[in-house]
């Protein structure tokens, strides 16, 4: 069984990295963390997560974080943190920091308070307080980088991402391989379009 206020620790923990770029390009401004940075440890933290993924399904590897932090489910499969890396990488490399850092955010903050919101039910739709939770704390968190509209059509994205489980072939669709996707191309048109 997951505990779950640790999975929440490590969800939130996704934000340490733009967040550090964040801080070194708007306060510090030492030049350290520059963009490229992010892309590069998104790519490393990738690599590295691929090979801990096949270790743990194919070769028997078993650390204690895996024993308490990965829900049943996640046994078999590939396990949802693993899914995190993939979408965040995904945005990181293909979105400017503007639509990619709220995006990211959006999964490592707002994803938390959705789950704390739905009590560790898994419903195929999550109840209205758990969807409006997902999108006031998405709008919230994309509202200092995108214009008004962007920030909405991000949140609602996510908050879809996040609410809706879609099944194909058998399989759940992972809300943490959806939700930077799901938020940072509706931003992005948005801010195209503007």
């Amino acid at each position: 069984m997951a505990f779950e206020p640790g999975r929440r620790l490590v969800h939130a923990s996704g934000a340490l990295v733009p967040g550090a770029y964040l801080l070194d390009e708007h306060v510090l401004e030492y030049g350290v963390v520059t963009w490229e940075v992010v892309q590069g440890l998104t790519l490393f933290g990738l690599a590295l997560v691929a090979v801990l993924e096949a270790a743990r399904l194919y070769g028997g590897l078993e650390l204690f974080i895996y024993e308490h932090l990965t829900r049943e489910y996640e046994q078999d499969t590939v396990a949802g943190y693993a899914l995190y890396v993939v979408s965040a990488t995904v945005v990181v490399l293909l979105f400017e920091p503007q639509i990619a850092v709220p995006a990211v955010f959006m999964l490592a903050l707002a994803d938390p308070i959705s789950g704390y919101l739905s009590t560790g039910e898994l419903r195929t739709v999550k109840r209205p307080r758990v969807l409006v939770g997902m999108f006031v704390a998405s709008l919230l968190i994309a509202l200092p980088f995108v214009p008004a509209a962007a920030a909405v059509a991000g949140a609602v994205g996510a908050m879809l991402a996040d609410g809706i489980k879609p099944v194909v072939w058998g399989f759940v669709v992972d809300d943490n391989l959806t939700i930077p996707i799901a938020a940072a191309v509706p931003m992005w048109a948005v801010v195209t379009l503007l």
